[in-house]
């Protein structure tokens, strides 16, 4: 998810909690009390899926073998010809 599409998620679900409390409350402090608690709550679960997503890269990237990951998948039919022709006439 990108960060933009995240904070214009963010901003109107905090928008939708705003006017959910004033009309639950009838107080505009209320409102934007629970408003900046939803925003809090949802920074903090972006920071831990953000976290949560370089933990299990990191450890899935020390389990992988560094070989595998250079190397290219086998491809079929004239698109694989193609490709070891090139790998074989590519300098290294």
């Amino acid at each position: 998810m990108y960060f933009p599409q995240f904070l214009v998620g963010m901003f109107a679900t905090s928008f939708i909690v705003a006017i959910w409390a004033v009309l639950e409350t009838g107080s505009i402090w209320k409102a934007f009390g629970w408003a900046v608690v939803a925003l809090i709550i949802l920074q903090v679960g972006y920071i831990g899926l953000v976290l949560g997503l370089i933990y299990g890269r990191g450890s899935k990237g020390a389990e992988a073998d560094p070989a595998a990951a250079n190397s290219m998948p086998a491809f079929r039919g004239e698109l694989g010809k193609i490709l070891q022709r090139w790998n074989r006439a590519r300098p290294r």
